[in-house]
């Protein structure tokens, strides 16, 4: 097996057996902010299969979304049963919603795409990969990707709109 094999071994096998240092890790994000800016990706694998690169234009952000329904607020205007209910799940998968928010905080940048690092009993956590447009090194994945995340154009948003497969890959139903 190849170096990124035995990577991504050693990322499944802490997560399924809850292996202290994965423990430790989520401890400590637990007490961060909802987004991190982040060194270097956890799972470098992952990150690479997606389009990241260790150079200059390039950002990873650590995202920590809610697990659950969401709570929305009381009726007003009478109770009909159109508006009864506390808690909808949401529209969007966590993953567009952490790649969204990642966007939101740094508008300067584009997501490029994401990937899942963790969850807990309270959060999930997702690593989302920023490129700078400005940058002559990623000028040319940069090109007509204003906005992209909120379109539906990475690979989360393109599962939400059905977009996943296509012809002979599409599966049989």
């Amino acid at each position: 097996m190849g170096f990124y094999k035995y990577l991504t071994k050693t990322f499944q096998n802490e997560w399924k057996e809850k292996s202290p240092e994965y423990k430790e890790r989520l401890m400590a994000w637990r007490r961060e902010p909802p987004l991190v800016r982040v060194e270097k990706p956890l799972n470098l694998t992952r990150a690479r299969n997606l389009g990241y690169k260790a150079k200059t234009g390039f950002s990873i952000i650590r995202v920590k979304i809610a697990k659950g329904n969401r709570k929305v607020t009381k009726p007003t205007r009478g109770r009909k049963p159109s508006r009864t209910g506390r808690f909808f799940p949401a529209r969007l998968s966590d993953q567009v919603i952490a790649e969204q928010r990642a966007n939101r905080k740094y508008r300067n940048l584009e997501v490029l795409n994401s990937y899942w690092v963790g969850d807990d009993g309270v959060s999930k956590y997702y690593e989302v990969i920023l490129i700078d447009p400005a940058r002559k090194e990623v000028e040319t994945l940069a090109k007509n990707r204003k906005s992209r995340v909120f379109r539906g154009l990475t690979s989360a948003g393109r599962r939400a709109r059905g977009l996943r497969f296509k012809g002979e890959r599409r599966p049989k139903q």
